[in-house]
């Protein structure tokens, strides 16, 4: 059923090989911010999908199944382009940034199977205020690392270090997505425990 919400999830979907587009050439400072922008409009209408098929009644099963899948899909394709693209680098540590992304998108798999498992008992999660904690700070290091490509000219001196202020407050929030995401993680799968022989 296409409702206003669905079509709102569904343009998240189709809006994804645009996002990956512009960011596969992480010199072009103009397509960045254009990625930007698109990232955040992506974002508003993730909310207002949820918000207006609760205000108006019209909660679908469709709804339900596409709304995590498009979240999901746009998560996993950021941070493998960033990654791919060498985003995910900074001072001290280098490469090891990406051990944050990798955290994120194995613990995406590991609830997606098990919510398909515990589907088939009849058993639901509930999303806890945590997760929704982990959810925002994983959209706002990949909005800031985004927006650190589109902005060079925004760096501070910091020590003998001269860093890019939206791409460190990007690398530092995604690793606090990152530990939260192992928490969330663990209490899923402690839940889902209980219904496995």
């Amino acid at each position: 059923m296409l409702t206003l919400p669905n079509i709102l999830t569904l343009s998240r979907i189709f809006a994804v090989p645009l996002l990956v587009g512009l960011l596969w050439w992480p010199q072009w400072e103009a397509g960045y911010g254009i990625a930007f922008a698109l990232y955040c409009l992506m974002g508003i209408t993730d909310y207002f999908d949820g918000y207006l098929a609760r205000a108006n009644g019209a909660v679908s099963r469709l709804g339900i199944f596409l709304d995590p899948i498009a979240d999901k899909i746009m998560v996993a394709a950021v941070i493998l382009v960033l990654t791919a693209q060498g985003v995910l680098r900074g001072p001290y540590v280098g490469d090891m940034h990406v051990v944050a992304g990798l955290v994120i998108l194995l613990r995406e798999i590991a609830v997606s199977g098990l919510r398909e498992f515990l589907g088939g008992l009849q058993v639901s999660i509930p999303v806890s205020r945590l997760a929704k904690w982990k959810t925002a700070l994983q959209f706002i290091a990949l909005g800031a690392l985004i927006l650190g490509r589109a902005t060079p000219w925004w760096t501070m001196p910091f020590g003998a270090l001269s860093i890019n202020v939206p791409h460190t407050v990007g690398l530092t929030t995604l690793w606090a997505a990152a530990a939260l995401t192992v928490i969330t993680g663990w209490d899923y799968l402690r839940v889902g425990l209980k219904h496995m022989d």
